[in-house]
C-alpha cells in the first residue's frame, strides 16, 4: 500500500488518462518468419539423404578424428601460449623509449601481418631446407662450439606451431598495445611516486587494467587460432582435425559427411572456448561494471527493488546508476 501511495496509484486524481500500450506487430511478425525459416532449415537438415546422418555418427567418434583433435587442440593452446607472451613483449618494445627496440618491434608486426599465414607456414616447412643445419659459434667466421641438424628441431609440429605462434604474435602486440595506452597515465604517474619501477608498475598497475580491454579481442583470436590450424597442411602436417576427416572423406568417397564431422566439432570447441572467454571477461571486469548507489545501500524487505533507493527514500524518482567505477586496481 506505501507503494501505491508514493507512486500515485490507487489515489484519487479527476479525470485520470488510461493510457493503453501501443500495439506494435512488426517485431511478432518478423519472429514468426524466423521461427518458420529456422524450422525449415531444421527440416531441411534432418531430411535431405545427402547429407548421410548414419555416416556422420559413425565417424564422429573415430579414433583418428579424436587423435586430430588433440593435435589440434595442441596446436592452438602452444601456438596462443607462445603469441600471447611475444605479443606482450612487443608492445611493451613498440612503448620503450629504446629507438632500436621501437624498430624491431615495428619490423616484426609488418612483416608477420602483411604475408599470409599459409605462405609463412610453407617457408616453416622448407626451414631445413632453407638452413639445414643449426649451430653456435663465434659470428662471421667458421668456429664452431655446438650444431644439429634442423630436422631433428624443426619437425613437422614444431613447425607448424612455430608459424602459427609467429603471426599470430603480430596481431596480439596490436591488441596487447591497445590495451596499455587505454589505461590513464595516470596510474603510472601515481605508481612512479609511491616508487615503483617501470617493471613493477608494468606488471601490478598497468596490465591488469589493460587485461579488460585485452581480453574480448584475444577470445576473438584464439578462436581464429583454432580454425587456422586447418591450414598447416602447408607444412605439411597432416595429423590435426581437418586432414584427418579429409583423408577419410577421400577413402569412402564421402566427403560432406565428414565434413559435417568436422563441423560438428569445431563448434563444440569454440562453444566451450566462449564460455571461458565470458567467464575471464567478468573477472577482469570486476570493479568496473555500473551498480545502484544510494544514501544507506540498504533495500526495504517488503518493497520491490529500486536501484539506488534506501528505505523512506521516495520510489518514483530516475534510477540512479554509476558512471563506470575503478575498484581494486589502485596501488
Amino acid at each position: 500500500m506505501a507503494k501505491k501511495e508514493v507512486d500515485g496509484e490507487g489515489v484519487n486524481i479527476p479525470n485520470r488518462i488510461k493510457a493503453l500500450p501501443v500495439k506494435r506487430p512488426g517485431p511478432i511478425v518478423a519472429a514468426v518468419i524466423v521461427v518458420l525459416l529456422a524450422a525449415m532449415l531444421i527440416q531441411g537438415l534432418i531430411t535431405n539423404p545427402r547429407l548421410d546422418w548414419p555416416t556422420v555418427w559413425k565417424y564422429l567418434f573415430n579414433e583418428n578424428v579424436l587423435e586430430g583433435i588433440r593435435y589440434t587442440l595442441e596446436l592452438t593452446v602452444i601456438s596462443m601460449v607462445v603469441a600471447i607472451i611475444l605479443s606482450v613483449i612487443l608492445a611493451i618494445m613498440r612503448k620503450s623509449i629504446n629507438p632500436v627496440l621501437r624498430g624491431v618491434s615495428w619490423f616484426f608486426i609488418w612483416f608477420f601481418r602483411g604475408t599470409p599465414v599459409y605462405t609463412q607456414l610453407i617457408f616453416w616447412g622448407l626451414f631445413a631446407v632453407l638452413i639445414p643445419k643449426i649451430s653456435l659459434g663465434i659470428p662471421f667466421t667458421s668456429v664452431e662450439f655446438w650444431s644439429i641438424d634442423s630436422n631433428v628441431v624443426v619437425t613437422a609440429f614444431n613447425a607448424a606451431w612455430i608459424g602459427l605462434a609467429l603471426n599470430e604474435a603480430a596481431y596480439l602486440s596490436e591488441i596487447v598495445r591497445a590495451g596499455l595506452e587505454a589505461v590513464d597515465p595516470g596510474q603510472t604517474e601515481a605508481a612512479k611516486a609511491l616508487g615503483m619501477n617501470r617493471t613493477l608498475i608494468m606488471r601490478r598497475i598497468v596490465l591488469p587494467q589493460a587485461m579488460r580491454i585485452i581480453i574480448p579481442p584475444t577470445g576473438n583470436e584464439t578462436i581464429g587460432m583454432l580454425k587456422t590450424t586447418s591450414l598447416v597442411t602447408a607444412v605439411p602436417f597432416t595429423l590435426e582435425l581437418q586432414f584427418a576427416t579429409n583423408a577419410i572423406a577421400n577413402r569412402i568417397y564421402k566427403p560432406i559427411p565428414l565434413l559435417l564431422v568436422a563441423c560438428f566439432w569445431y563448434l563444440l570447441i569454440t562453444s566451450i572456448l566462449m564460455v571461458v572467454q565470458s567467464r575471464l571477461e567478468a573477472h577482469f571486469g570486476k570493479g568496473f561494471n555500473a551498480r545502484p548507489v544510494g544514501t544507506k545501500g540498504k533495500q526495504s524487505p517488503y518493497d520491490p527493488p529500486y536501484p539506488g533507493k534506501s528505505d523512506g527514500e521516495p520510489k518514483d524518482d530516475v534510477n540512479k546508476i554509476n558512471q563506470t567505477t575503478f575498484a581494486g586496481l589502485n596501488a
